[in-house]
């Protein structure tokens, strides 16, 4: 009963989420479109004026907003991370523990007896999401971005092979989350340089699959993006 109100209130945050996305994403193609002040960029002119192309309280509302939304992303994240650990581990203990008896009488023909499957019933203390508690744990992981595009330049080898801007990345080539994100994340572009690396990541809440080939081109670095660690 506890894993399954577990999955609930997982499947709640992520919904959660999910929605945080989509008005982080929102905010981030609006601060970014032609001509806008992008997610940092000078509020004011080359001489210190402020910007008159621009309603400057409206940007500084939107990037405020967006640390917010930010926040409370990572608070989620965190959330939703601590609760597949809880449902791993009550699908382990589920596993490891003794069957049952049977409640046969001495005697009996034991090959009518109940036998323990490895995939567990909806009423069992595992969460089912699809057929197994393990097609649950493998879903509900899988949807976990960890870095996201906030830069993106045109015309750059990331844009040509289909980022875009506040993508988040939930696999790149080998990297899947864990500590020293931003030089793995460097030194698995470098090491495939020319090579193509499957890429998933989370766009409007939907997981999508891409490669992505690392390469020289006229601007900086090999992909002409930069990720944020979440």
């Amino acid at each position: 009963m506890v894993a399954t109100n577990v999955k609930s209130e997982t499947m709640a945050l992520m919904d959660k989420r999910s929605a945080l996305e989509a008005e982080m994403n929102a905010i981030i193609d609006r601060l970014c479109q032609p001509g806008g002040p992008g997610l940092s960029g000078n509020l004011v002119d080359s001489e210190g004026f402020p910007r008159s192309d621009i309603d400057i309280p409206v940007v500084r509302a939107e990037r405020r907003r967006l640390s917010e939304l930010r926040n409370d992303h990572k608070v989620t994240t965190e959330k939703i991370d601590q609760n597949i650990q809880i449902l791993h581990s009550s699908r382990l203990a589920s596993r490891s523990s003794p069957p049952k008896e049977s409640g046969n009488p001495e005697g009996s023909n034991n090959q009518n007896s109940p036998v323990v499957s490895d995939v567990p019933s909806a009423s069992s203390h595992n969460v089912v999401l699809r057929d197994s508690s393990s097609d649950m744990d493998v879903d509900v992981m899988a949807s976990i971005p960890f870095a996201m595009v906030d830069e993106i330049a045109d015309a750059s080898p990331a844009a040509e092979d289909g980022l875009q801007l506040g993508d988040q990345i939930v696999k790149f080539g080998n990297v899947e989350a864990g500590e020293n994100l931003l030089q793995r994340l460097a030194s698995e572009a470098q090491t495939n340089q020319g090579c193509a690396i499957p890429v998933v990541i989370m766009r409007q809440g939907a997981p999508i699959n891409l490669t992505v080939t690392p390469r020289t081109w006229l601007g900086r670095g090999l992909l002409g993006c930069h990720f944020r660690i979440l």
